[in-house]
């Protein structure tokens, strides 16, 4: 049994770039088709698509983006609020990360969001990960 789903898709992708694979494939929830729907706003991914598996199992294949040399336009993926440790930060902290290179993604009462789109809107949240 999983009890980090984010987590687990955090590191599937983690994995995928670091072996160069062009798709990854994840389990299916909403968080992490909203995660995803940030990380190809801010392209760090090219797309995703969801998948109807057998027994109503959806799984989300994502296809990983690369540069001019070959190199993952990911960097680094870290997961910060944890089932044991959740982290919450208000508006004011969420300005900029890694000196505005980096994207924290951050679950709000307006959903799934960037860091700078949660800044914008005075809204603060559960920050669920850290993209750079």
């Amino acid at each position: 049994m999983m009890n980090d789903i984010i987590a687990d898709a955090l590191t599937r992708i983690r994995n995928a770039a670091m072996r160069k694979l062009e798709v990854a494939t994840l389990l299916h929830s909403n968080t992490v088709v909203g995660i995803l729907d940030v990380l190809q706003q801010k392209e760090y991914i090219d797309s995703y698509k969801v998948i109807d598996g057998e027994k109503n199992k959806k799984t989300v294949q994502v296809t990983l983006k690369y540069d001019d040399n070959d190199n993952s336009v990911i960097n680094e993926l870290t997961r910060v609020s944890k089932p044991g440790r959740r982290v919450y930060r208000p508006s004011s902290e969420l300005k900029s990360f890694k000196n505005g290179y980096g994207t924290i993604i951050v679950s709000t009462n307006k959903g799934i969001i960037a860091n700078d789109e949660a800044f914008a809107s005075n809204v603060g949240g559960e920050v669920l990960c850290t993209v750079w």
